[in-house]
C-alpha cells in the first residue's frame, strides 16, 4: 500500500483525488494540504476521505504520518520547495506541471531525487490519452517517413477575470502565461514525439486580451532541429473554440492528433496526384486501429504508472529529465520573446535566464495587475480536447 499525500487543493487537485481513488487496494489518500485549510477541508468533505489536513506542507511531513508520496498541485512558484521538502523527508514526488519556474530549480529537484534515492515524476497527463499515445506509435513505426515540420496548436479561452486570481497573470507568482502554464503539455508532447530538443528557437510574445496581468497571453514560435526539420508552437488563452492539436507532416504522410491522416503522390510535373495514396493511408489507418487502447486515460492513467513505477522499482514514463526538458523550450521562447533575438539550446549554467531571477530580470510586463482576488468559487475548469 502507498500512503499518497496532496499539497495544494485547487482546481486540478480532484483529478489527482480521482486518480489516486482509483487504485484504492494499491493506495490511500492520508493528508491533504492547502495554505487555505477550508478548501482541503471542503475537499476531504466531497469525497470523504480519512485523512490529516494541514495548512503548511513542512507541518505535515513532520507530522509522523506516513506519506510514500506527496503530489505538489500548488502553484509553480513553490514547486521547487515543496517538492525538494517532501524527497529530502524521505517521500517520492509528483509534481504538477510546469516542474518549475526554471532550469535552476528543476537542477535542484533532480538533485535531491538523486540525494534521497526516491522518485520524482512530472505530470504530463495527456500523453496517456489514447490519441497521443497512438500518434507516438504510429510516427514511431517510420510508415509515414521522416519528421519534417510538427505544428502545435495550445488553443485555449480564458476569461479577463482568469487572472484576478491573487498568483496567476505576474511573473514572479506564476511565472508566466500560456507558453508556460498551458503549453507545457504540447510542449512535453512535442520532445515526446520528437524525441529530442530543438537547436535553436525564435519567439514572439503578445498580450492582447487581459490587461489585468502582466504575462503574455499569446505566443508564436518557431523551433529549428539539428538536421533542418521545424517545428511551429501556437500558446494562447485568446483561441476560441479551444482547439488543440498536433500535426506531423512527414516526408510520406500527414498524421495527427485528432487522428486524421493524408498522403500524396507526384504526378511527373510534381504536381499531387489528385486520390493521394491510397496505399499507404490504408496502411496507416489499419495501424492506428490496431494500437490497443490504453486502460486508463489522462491523469489516472498518469497515477497508475508513478504507481507501478513505485511497485516494481522502475522508473516513471514521465521523469524529471522531462520536466526539465519541457522548462528548457518554455525558457528559450521566453528568452527569444524578451530580447527578440534567436536563442541557442541547450541553455547554460551562466545564462541569465537559466535562474527565476534572470528571468525575472528580462521578463516584459505588458500590463500591470491591478486586481486580486484571493479565491475562486467551485466551478467547472476545461481540461483540454483530445478525440
Amino acid at each position: 500500500m502507498i500512503y499518497a499525500a496532496i499539497v495544494g487543493t485547487g482546481n486540478i487537485a480532484p483529478a489527482h483525488v480521482e486518480g489516486l481513488l482509483a487504485f484504492k487496494e494499491r493506495c490511500k489518500i492520508v493528508a491533504l494540504c492547502d495554505i487555505y485549510p477550508q478548501k482541503a477541508e471542503a475537499m476531504k468533505e466531497k469525497y470523504g476521505l480519512d485523512c490529516a489536513v494541514f495548512s503548511d506542507h513542512k507541518e505535515m511531513l513532520a507530522s509522523g504520518i506516513r506519506i510514500d508520496l506527496v503530489h505538489v498541485c500548488t502553484p509553480p512558484y513553490v514547486h521547487c520547495e515543496i517538492a525538494i521538502n517532501s524527497m529530502d523527508a524521505g517521500c517520492n514526488v509528483v509534481v504538477e506541471k510546469p516542474m518549475a519556474t526554471c532550469l535552476a530549480e528543476c537542477d535542484r529537484m533532480l538533485e535531491a531525487e538523486e540525494r534521497n534515492r526516491v522518485t520524482m515524476a512530472c505530470i504530463a497527463q495527456n500523453r496517456f490519452r489514447n490519441s497521443i499515445y497512438r500518434l507516438k506509435k504510429v510516427a514511431d513505426s517510420g510508415l509515414a517517413g521522416k519528421l519534417c515540420l510538427a505544428q502545435v496548436e495550445s488553443a485555449w479561452w480564458r476569461g479577463h477575470c482568469y487572472y484576478d486570481l491573487w498568483w496567476r497573470g505576474t511573473w514572479e507568482k506564476e511565472g508566466g502565461g500560456p507558453t508556460l502554464n498551458h503549453a507545457v503539455h504540447h510542449i512535453d508532447m512535442l520532445n515526446w514525439l520528437e524525441g529530442r530538443l530543438p537547436c535553436r528557437v525564435m519567439a514572439m510574445l503578445a498580450n492582447v486580451m487581459h490587461d489585468n496581468a502582466e504575462v503574455e497571453d499569446l505566443s508564436l514560435a518557431c523551433l529549428q532541429y539539428e538536421d533542418g526539420s521545424l517545428a511551429q508552437i501556437t500558446s494562447s488563452v485568446v483561441h476560441h473554440g479551444e482547439e488543440q492539436g498536433i500535426t506531423l507532416q512527414c516526408a510520406d504522410a500527414r498524421i495527427s492528433a485528432p487522428w486524421e491522416v493524408k498522403a500524396e503522390l507526384s504526378q511527373k510535373n510534381g504536381f499531387p496526384v489528385p486520390e493521394g495514396n491510397r496505399e499507404l493511408i490504408g496502411r496507416l489507418q489499419r495501424f492506428y486501429e490496431e494500437i490497443p487502447a490504453l486502460a486508463y486515460e489522462g491523469h489516472t492513467g498518469e497515477i497508475d504508472d508513478v504507481l507501478t513505477a513505485l511497485e516494481q522499482g522502475g522508473r516513471p514514463l514521465i521523469t524529471g529529465e522531462d520536466g526539465r526538458r519541457t522548462v528548457e523550450v518554455i525558457t528559450a521562447v521566453y528568452l527569444s520573446g524578451f530580447t527578440g533575438k534567436t536563442v541557442e539550446l541547450p541553455i547554460q549554467k551562466e545564462d541569465d535566464a537559466y535562474t527565476f531571477a534572470g528571468i525575472l530580470k528580462k521578463a516584459v510586463r505588458f500590463h500591470e495587475k491591478k486586481t486580486s482576488v484571493e479565491n475562486f468559487g467551485e466551478e467547472r475548469i476545461t481540461l483540454g480536447k483530445y478525440q
